[in-house]
């Protein structure tokens, strides 16, 4: 089967599995990851290698098909420059202007407080606590993982553009707490 008929397959399966998902975990957000995750490889040099390209492409389309919590989890994992590419694209879709709406669409989905300034954002969460609905807050989330991934890019490119993101997300919760303290 011919690359370009084996990606349009796998946009139509994405397209299927995602129906139905809010916007924060959607067709429109895998899609924005496998772009990301193309131009990512490509500005690390991968694009040498048709292989790569493709591996990235369909790994980006599949990348939350069936999300780790049901499949149990993966083990030994071979790390490679193409799934670098990928993950940095999808925390980069996490980030930015476009994170900030799906943080407040995924915490929206699940009934999640906007912000409540008596729960102070958690550090060092067991995958229990952190999925504790009455002890989150969406703007918490900032704090306890939106923050912290600049500093989780595998690659250059990613940390080149998750700067940019990071600083945006810094000013929007500037700016958000000082309109909720009536001060702005």
């Amino acid at each position: 089967m011919a690359q370009r008929e084996t990606v349009r397959k796998a946009e139509k399966l994405v397209e299927t599995a995602m129906k139905g998902n809010d916007a924060s975990h959607d067709a429109a957000h895998v899609f924005r990851v496998r772009d990301l995750a193309l131009s990512l490889a490509l500005e690390e040099g991968l694009s040498s290698s048709p292989h790569s390209m493709e591996i990235v492409e369909l790994a980006a389309l599949f990348h939350d098909i069936g999300f780790k919590e049901e499949l149990g989890g993966l083990k030994h994992v071979e790390y490679s420059p193409e799934f670098g590419v990928v993950q940095d694209a999808d925390r980069l879709d996490a980030i930015g202007a476009i994170g900030i709406a799906r943080c407040f669409t995924f915490g929206g989905s699940r009934n999640r407080v906007l912000h409540d300034p008596a729960i102070q954002p958690r550090s060092d969460l067991s995958k229990e606590q952190y999925m504790k609905k009455d002890e989150q807050t969406t703007v918490n989330h900032f704090h306890e993982k939106l923050l912290k991934l600049k500093d989780l890019m595998k690659t250059k490119a990613g940390q080149r553009r998750a700067e940019k993101r990071h600083k945006f997300m810094e000013e929007f919760l500037k700016e958000f707490y000082e309109e909720w303290d009536v001060k702005a």
